[in-house]
């Protein structure tokens, strides 16, 4: 499946949240993210990613590995994921370094999900603050078949446009790009 995502900065988080909590129940939850590579740097260059993910929420954790493969669509970054749950957060560290992966950059997200039907998706939103980084982010997401995504990404950037977020606001940096930055 592909991740048709667009990502944005928002500039009045306050309103997005309201405008969000009247779409669905909001569930707030903190991403502990390692992304992995190769010793080369051969998954970046390829823009893959490979990550380990906890996720801690209210009264209960669990952990995932993620390897997302070279983008599909270069206007926004949505790329194949391949996606799992792991039982022991500690042995898919321990298995990613093995194997002979390196420890390329760990940060946590502090997220406000939200999933909800609209233009006939199952959505997720995410209003995102990294503490490394200034500001609030928004992803809008869902997963479609290759095919659908031209198409996922309008009803995507609909549903942006009725949260109150303009194209300009638009960024296909990276939280992991941006972490790297600041922690220079």
């Amino acid at each position: 499946m592909i991740e048709a995502e667009l990502k944005a900065r928002v500039h009045a988080p306050e309103a997005v949240m309201r405008r969000l909590d009247e779409l669905a129940t909001a569930r707030i939850e903190v991403y502990r993210d390692t992304y992995y590579d190769r010793p080369d740097g051969s998954l970046g260059h390829a823009d893959q990613e490979l990550r380990v993910r906890t996720v801690q929420g209210a009264g209960s954790a669990h952990t995932l590995i993620t390897f997302k493969d070279a983008a599909v669509d270069s206007e926004s970054g949505s790329k194949p994921e391949h996606e799992t749950v792991v039982g022991d957060a500690d042995a898919a560290h321990a298995i990613l370094r093995g194997l002979g992966h390196v420890e390329v950059i760990a940060f946590e997200k502090h997220c406000r999900n939200y999933e909800f039907q609209a233009r006939g998706r199952h959505m997720v939103a995410t209003l995102v603050r990294v503490p490394d980084i200034d500001g609030t982010f928004l992803e809008v997401e869902a997963l479609v078949a290759e095919h659908e995504v031209a198409a996922a990404l309008a009803d995507v950037r609909a549903v942006l446009a009725e949260l109150g977020i303009e194209p300009k606001d638009l960024t296909l940096d990276t939280y992991t790009g941006a972490v790297a930055a600041q922690r220079c």
